[in-house]
């Protein structure tokens, strides 16, 4: 079984705020499903105004309940807080009777999913992270499932079109999700603070930000594409005397890569 009807299916967004727009944005713009109309976009959150603002020009159609949401829905997207999954859940069960779940709700695994929903509901618990607006982003998926084989690729090959899907172990979750949930942050504050010492030394800020955001994105796509070790392009960067390496061991005496680490400790709560 698959989410597909002759016709194709359509995906119902409950909840839409940062991580559900987010994903409903990438897939109007990178996924060919969307914008050949096989996949239709629905959505629905108690604020109706509010819903209509967050949709703006995307091909989302607006629904005026959950219950609505998931009659009309062939998968349904959960993209609510955490503490208001209990009473989300509750309320369209029955609707979604004999229908798959995903779930991107932060740090709800499978077993707690499967406990709300109860076995009628499949479910699947995926950690998306905001670049997906840009279709750069990653989608953790849990190993642990209750979707069918056929369901599973489907989630999988939709979530590819938004960037990098990785399979894991639940217990693997928490940690992966810390480094591509927050990590996004962590670079962006890196960037903010390269923009200051452009700015310090004399550049206009839009274009140190500029520079920075290529810097990033030139300097990740060298690292996933040649799946060299970080350390060895970072060697090849490093002349020896010259200004890289100074600048390097600058940054390992203010302590650069064990902040970046208690940062992700901290995150877990450590």
């Amino acid at each position: 079984m698959s989410f597909g009807r002759n016709s194709g299916y359509t995906i119902g967004f409950l909840g839409f705020g940062q991580m559900g727009s987010a994903i409903a944005e990438g897939l109007a713009r990178f996924c060919p499903g969307v914008s050949e109309g096989r996949i239709r976009l629905a959505a629905y959150t108690p604020h109706a105004d509010r819903l209509r603002e967050s949709i703006g020009v995307l091909p989302v159609t607006p629904c005026g309940s959950a219950e609505e949401l998931a009659e009309l829905s062939d998968v349904l997207l959960l993209a609510v807080k955490p503490y208001q999954l209990e009473a989300a859940a509750s309320g369209i069960r029955d609707g979604l009777a004999g229908k798959a779940v995903l779930s991107v709700v932060n740090a709800v695994g499978f077993e707690k999913l499967r406990e709300f929903f109860g076995p009628g509901v499949r479910v699947q618990y995926v950690m998306p992270n905001t670049p997906m607006r840009v279709g750069a982003g990653v989608a953790l998926f849990e190993q642990e499932t209750s979707l069918t084989v056929e369901e599973g690729a489907e989630a999988e090959a939709l979530f590819s079109t938004l960037g990098a899907v990785l399979r894991l172990p639940g217990s693997q979750m928490r940690a992966a999700a810390s480094l591509s949930g927050c990590g996004p942050a962590f670079f962006f504050m890196a960037a903010e603070a390269l923009g200051d010492a452009g700015v310090k030394n004399g550049l206009k800020r839009a274009d140190a930000y500029r520079l920075a955001a290529a810097v990033m994105t030139g300097a990740g796509r060298l690292l996933s594409e040649t799946g060299a070790h970080p350390g060895e392009l970072k060697d090849g960067v490093c002349s020896p005397g010259g200004t890289t390496i100074r600048g390097v061991a600058s940054l390992e005496q203010d302590g650069f890569r064990s902040a970046w680490i208690h940062a992700v400790d901290a995150t877990l709560g450590k």
